[in-house]
């Protein structure tokens, strides 16, 4: 029973302090803790009643009343405290002291004006709501009461000396701070000590700029003080006291265009600041706007300020594709497990979304998020929400969808490889409108060959060149060239002999002199592989294994690249026109073919140097034949049966007419015997 009154009330607090982590913080020992049961990091103020001095101790009583009573965004928060006969601790928000953070700035290049402006903003309203909305007397200002926490806020502090303006009721009075700091005495103003606040605003603002203040006459020295912030600072070290203006007018002045205050930053700031209350309309041109300002924003804002606005938008406030890009922007800062922790779930939930918008974004900048999805998820949360893309009648979305391949491949398990995949960039090749589209759809998987497993490639990738080969689109019929030389590794000499020599041929005669060219460039690579394994056939492992034997094909399909882009429709390399259908073409031009729609898709996703399959992977449907290259693609076996017994009979016929017509006419009154 006994041991219940004598147990020590510090071992059952909260919160645990961390061990080396004490900065003084006036009469204060600033302490990194953390609260036990979540690990949650907070600061601990520690006042050790015997090794101070009866003011400071009444001081560290005052301040510890006042933290519970006074709330306000820019006021030092109260999380906790405890007071024994020996200790205070009082646990705030985690914060760093300003001198310690402007001293860490300065060794990675200085704090930004822009940093210094918005915190500057916070403790003046801070100020402004201590005399004008509370009538309190802060009568401590200075950089040492000043905090800023992990998003780089400042908050005020040091709530020692706070006293009514009036004059306290009770009558209690605290002592002056020069009485228990006399160095203190450089930050009162000329005349009486009570009537100092702004003034003190002055010296903050000062020592922010300069570092220590000496002594009160280096105040008329303006060193590093901004140009736009001199005029309001001069008004707040007048001489006349009369003529300072009160924090609230400070404020208004120094937001006037022009102004010091007068920021994409602080703009920025105070809009987040009442973003609950603001338009869907406003909202939406925030986030649309914020994109372009957040390179120049500090990272720690932007982790934890920007960020949860920009998750809690998506989450609650319906803002759609507008925050991708800036929290892509966002996303660069975090490390790789905050970057799981926070914006994947975010991701894996955008994908089911149903606006266009949302999905074309993402699919854009799949490459900023990519590494961080495991395969779990990509092959049941988001692969069958992208697929829809491939049969979407916006050409832009199919286009990003099938780019997006070349990264989600990698992490596709078999069946949505080899199989989903297989079946609808089989269809997007063979029946879609758009003849870019095509042509990106053969690069894919040429690029993905490597992903593939081997029955996959024996069944799908001469058969998708050839059907390349016989495009309408001169790039896509490219395209089935250069795939057939940046995959020659996967074919024997008898396939190569049999199957892509003589399809090679064809090309030769080719309208488009970029497609021959790169068909003459095929036939002589695969003749001499030929050749040489006819004079040594031991080294056909040897050439089969070699990268480097189709090199070419990269800076051909380079140059494609480029053409395409370049190139207006019509011209060598963009829309194919009537005039430049190849002699074996198996379909009618599209009307995206035709030069009067005036639209090709960029095909910009090759970068100049990149190697077929070296860096990405994808998959070509297996239901859909590949084998049906000749103009009976997507038929059934039934439709195909009788197209072939309608093109024997239309032969037969050719024939008998063809022998009768040599037999010549038959005389009027003839009969033909048996």
């Amino acid at each position: 029973m006994w041991s219940f009154f004598a147990r020590d009330p510090v071992k059952d607090f909260a919160y645990e302090i961390l061990p080396d982590t004490q900065e003084k913080s006036g009469i204060w020992t600033l302490h990194r803790g953390k609260r036990k049961t979540s690990g949650e990091p907070v600061s601990v103020f520690v006042y050790e009643v015997a090794q101070g001095t009866e003011q400071q101790t009444q001081l560290a009583k005052a301040a510890f009343k006042r933290m519970k009573t006074l709330r306000h965004p820019n006021i030092l928060a109260y999380v906790d405290g405890l007071e024994t006969e020996k200790s205070l601790y009082l646990v705030t928000e985690q914060v760093t002291p300003l001198a310690v953070h402007l001293k860490a700035q300065a060794d990675r290049g200085g704090a930004g004006e822009l940093e210094v402006s918005w915190g500057l903003h916070q403790i003046v309203k801070a100020l402004s709501f201590l005399i004008n909305d509370c009538h309190l007397l802060h009568n401590n200002l200075g950089v040492w009461a000043v905090f800023v926490d992990r998003a780089g806020e400042w908050k005020l502090g040091g709530l020692e000396h706070v006293v009514p303006e009036q004059g306290d009721p009770s009558g209690v009075s605290l002592p002056a701070p020069k009485t228990v700091y006399p160095d203190m005495e450089k930050y009162d103003p000329p005349e009486t000590p009570n009537s100092g606040e702004v003034w003190r605003l002055g010296c903050l603002i000062w020592e922010v700029f300069n570092g220590p203040l000496p002594r009160t006459s280096s105040l008329r020295s303006l060193g590093k003080i901004p140009k736009a912030l001199i005029p309001n600072y001069c008004e707040l070290v007048g001489a006349n006291p009369r003529a300072r203006p009160n924090p609230a007018r400070f404020l208004q002045n120094c937001r006037n265009p022009g102004g010091f205050l007068s920021n994409s930053f602080v703009d920025s700031n105070l809009f987040l600041e009442e973003i609950q209350i603001k338009e869907p309309a406003e909202k939406q041109q925030f986030f649309q706007d914020l994109s372009d300002n957040l390179d120049s924003f500090p990272e720690d804002f932007c982790k934890h300020k920007v960020l949860p606005q920009l998750l809690t938008a998506f989450e609650f406030g319906n803002a759609g594709a507008v925050v991708l890009t800036p929290l892509f922007k966002v996303g660069k800062f975090l490390s790789a497990e905050e970057y799981q922790q926070k914006i994947i779930p975010v991701i894996v939930k955008m994908f089911s979304s149903t606006d266009r918008a949302m999905r074309i974004r993402l699919l854009q900048q799949m490459e900023q998020f990519i590494q961080y999805l495991n395969e779990a998820a990509v092959n049941s949360q988001i692969f069958p929400h992208v697929v829809h893309g491939f049969t979407d009648t916006n050409p832009a979305i199919r286009e990003q969808t099938v780019k997006s391949m070349l990264l989600m491949a990698p992490k596709l398990n078999e069946t949505n490889l080899n199989q989903e995949l297989m079946r609808h960039f089989a269809r997007l090749q063979a029946r879609d409108e758009q003849g870019p589209i095509r042509c990106n759809t053969t690069v894919c998987l040429g690029k993905i060959a490597s992903y593939l497993n081997a029955g996959t490639r024996q069944r799908v990738l001469i058969s998708a060149f050839s059907r390349a080969t016989k495009d309408p689109f001169p790039a896509s019929r490219s395209a089935g060239v250069l795939g057939f030389a940046a995959t020659h590794n996967y074919y024997s000499v008898t396939e190569i002999a049999a199957r892509i020599l003589p399809t090679l041929c064809t090309i030769t005669v080719d309208p488009d002199k970029s497609v021959r060219d790169q068909a003459f460039k095929a036939i002589k690579s695969f003749l001499s592989k030929l050749e040489t394994v006819s004079e040594d056939p031991t080294k056909l492992a040897d050439i089969g294994a070699s990268s480097s034997w189709a090199g070419w094909a990269v800076t051909g399909m380079s140059s494609l690249t480029s053409k395409l882009i370049r190139n207006a429709p019509g011209t060598e390399g963009g829309a194919a026109t009537e005039g430049s259908r190849p002699a074996n073409a198996t379909s009618p031009p599209s009307p995206t073919d035709a030069p009067e729609t005036g639209r090709v898709i960029r095909f910009d996703w090759i970068k100049s140097g990149d190697a077929w399959g070296a860096d990405a992977t994808g998959d070509w449907g297996a239901e859909e034949s590949w084998e049906s290259v000749d103009g009976s693609q997507g038929l059934s076996k039934a439709e195909l049966s009788k197209k072939k017994r309608e093109e024997r009979r239309k032969e037969l016929e050719a024939k008998r007419a063809e022998r009768k017509a040599a037999k010549g006419p038959l005389k009027l009154g003839a009969r033909k015997l048996d």
